[in-house]
């Protein structure tokens, strides 16, 4: 009879530890629900990149995927309507017009790093082919003015590339960009300006499928190479495929701009993920990425786990992140979602408290 009742109490004990696990688990999903607050919001404007200065100065990007762009690039002040940056020329390009030198024809990212605005211009109107090359803009945030230009060289991209996002490498002097379009990566050499294409067509860079699904819903189209996140510590730069779950990563002593060497064989896959956009490393060497079909956004330790740092309708593609002061700030260019007229729509750009306060990588 003891043992009997001996194991009714394990049981029982058993059963109470998984109910308050169960309990404590939806708490968490519900702090971190409701721990998502509203930073900005934009009607009819379709937000794609975020960054964050370290003085916290934000800036934020509008792509020229349809007609009525009011600015490529906006800086975001408390108080206060957004402005476009760095002033109303340099946002003042239209669709259908001539390309100029000093005007944005087609933004897909922006980053701050260190004193300066890297400004990423594809150089693509309407998803269409390159109009001329690819380049980044670069603009003195003490001064808000460019400071420089780097122009992609004719070999580092295709007419059906899509530069879409980039990292600046201080310790090697390099930037580097994922092309998402025609699979590949691009390193920039930020002394010599010369830009080399590496990983062209390679399996790492392509994308493994040509949809993603939200609930019974596809999403149909195939985006190569988008997500990238550097490593400091480590010395190695991720990469993802938008339309995959393979993580990749590769050393940066790998992707020196004058070795002509094959670096094919030093690629390495790191795990399987959901299918992200952008991704960023903090301070700790977690690497944060959204799960695009389960409106999630999680993260890796560096010993290889993943967690759900945030879940629920606050999240609709998560699509770029950034940093600042234990915040993970991120855009909802809901692009699962849009149509041909996004005039009604509203998209965002949100914030979360991280687990604990890192900087950005």
């Amino acid at each position: 009879m003891k043992i009997k009742m001996l194991g009714l109490s394990v049981i029982f004990i058993l059963l109470s530890c998984k109910s308050v696990q169960e309990r404590d688990n939806k708490m968490d999903e519900k702090a971190n629900s409701d721990a998502i607050t509203e930073v900005a919001s934009f009607k009819g404007q379709q937000v794609t990149g975020v960054t964050a200065t370290g003085k916290g100065r934000l800036f934020v990007n509008f792509p020229r995927w349809r007609k009525g762009v009011d600015s490529s690039v906006v800086e975001i002040i408390p108080n206060s309507d957004p402005e476009g940056y760095p002033n109303e020329s340099w946002n003042s390009w239209e669709i259908d017009k001539p390309i100029a030198e000093n005007k944005f024809i087609g933004v897909q990212s922006v980053l701050a790093f260190e004193d300066n605005l890297y400004v990423l211009d594809t150089r693509s109107q309407l998803f269409q082919n390159v109009m001329d090359a690819p380049r980044i803009f670069v603009f003195d945030l003490a001064t808000d003015t460019l400071s420089k230009t780097y122009v992609l060289e004719e070999a580092s991209y295709y007419k059906d590339s899509y530069i879409n996002d980039l990292r600046v490498d201080k310790k090697n002097n390099r930037i580097y960009l994922t092309d998402s379009g025609h699979p590949g990566l691009v390193i920039v050499d930020i002394d010599s300006e010369k830009t080399k294409r590496v990983l062209n067509e390679h399996t790492s860079t392509t994308a493994e499928q040509s949809y993603l699904t939200f609930g019974e819903k596809k999403w149909e189209n195939t985006i190569h190479s988008d997500g990238i996140a550097l490593d400091i510590k480590n010395e190695r730069l991720f990469y993802h495929a938008l339309t995959g779950y393979n993580l990749y990563s590769i050393s940066t002593d790998a992707l020196k701009v004058e070795d002509g060497e094959p670096i094919e064989d030093q690629v390495t896959f790191e795990t399987k993920t959901a299918a992200p956009d952008g991704m960023i490393f903090d301070g700790e060497g977690n690497l944060y990425f959204a799960d695009l079909e389960h409106h999630k956004i999680q993260y890796r330790t560096p010993e290889g786990n993943i967690y759900t740092l945030a879940e629920g309708e606050q999240i609709r593609w998560a699509d770029t992140f950034s940093i600042y002061e234990g915040y993970l700030y991120f855009t909802n260019s809901r692009i699962h979602e849009v149509g041909a007229d996004i005039s009604p729509m509203t998209f965002s750009l949100q914030k979360i408290k991280l687990p604990s306060s890192q900087e950005a990588h």
